[in-house]
């Protein structure tokens, strides 16, 4: 039950209809007897910068979850990024401090890369290629990076966007192999696809199936429905596969301890969970 004394996470992002987060939240607040709750709020990219400083006017709001097409941009308005932050170059997580100052920081890597190795999957030494430099593309990579991975390949069709990603990370991680340009995915340990195709029925697959082996890894981050074309074209072809609500299970005890309500693991968040697919 919503009260006057409840706290606020703003879900900010455009469109709204393939958000999952709340079905996780606003069920495991209710389980824990926190009062708080996750609110889907649209907003579109025009709107974003004048709509942000004041959503964090209100009294009784704690942070924001932060997504698709918001997270690079939502660097340049908080007032201090996380250094996991700054090497993605995006934020998914915004914490308000109680002088009111606001913190970014990024937690789809970590989530990504701890489902990838739960799943039993080593990332130490494996090449991996990375379609997409958005914020969680760019996310993603530089967990990555951080779990070893020794080779790296970028992908996006923003040559500008997939450049400066690669020098943070050839700045951050100069021993590691950094290339960009090619989508070919063969020879690849791990492929992920963190581009929006796949939000619609109609979207080509993000690269050329048939190049794979059936040993190859293929994550997605797209959660409109459990498993995309291209989750479903993996495994047909043998691959071990990672749909795109195991990144949300597994970073959403990292956001509950930055939010200061806890923690959780994934198992018990799932236990609880009310997803549905369109």
């Amino acid at each position: 039950m919503i009260s006057g004394k409840t706290t606020l996470i703003a879900h900010l992002g455009y469109p709204t209809e393939a958000f999952k987060a709340p079905m996780i939240y606003n069920p495991w607040f209710e389980k824990s007897g926190i009062d708080a709750v996750v609110v889907p709020m649209g907003v579109k990219p025009e709107d974003y910068a004048s709509f942000l400083p004041l959503v964090f006017r209100m009294t009784n709001i704690r942070g924001a979850l932060v997504t698709m097409p918001h997270k690079i941009t939502t660097v340049g308005l908080v007032d201090e990024v996380t250094p996991t932050a700054r090497i993605a170059g995006a934020c998914n997580a915004i914490l308000k401090r109680p002088d009111g100052t606001l913190v970014g920081d990024q937690f789809d890597g970590a989530g990504f890369v701890r489902g990838v190795e739960r799943k039993g999957r080593p990332l130490k030494g494996a090449r991996a290629l990375v379609l997409g430099s958005g914020g969680v593309g760019s996310a993603i990579a530089a967990s990555m990076a951080a779990a070893g991975v020794a080779e790296l390949a970028l992908f996006d069709t923003s040559a500008a966007s997939v450049e400066a990603l690669a020098e943070r990370l050839r700045e951050h991680y100069p021993l590691l192999a950094v290339t960009t340009g090619s989508r070919d995915p063969a020879g690849f340990d791990v492929i992920v696809n963190a581009t929006p195709l796949g939000m619609k029925d109609t979207d080509p697959l993000p690269f050329d199936i048939e190049r794979i082996a059936p040993s190859t890894f293929v994550g997605e981050v797209v959660m409109k429905s459990e498993y995309t074309p291209l989750l479903r074209a993996a495994k047909d072809k043998g691959c071990a596969v990672q749909v795109g609500t195991d990144m949300l299970f597994e970073m959403i005890p990292a956001y509950l301890e930055f939010f200061g309500y806890g923690t959780a693991t994934p198992d018990e968040l799932r236990a609880v969970s009310q997803i549905k697919y369109a």
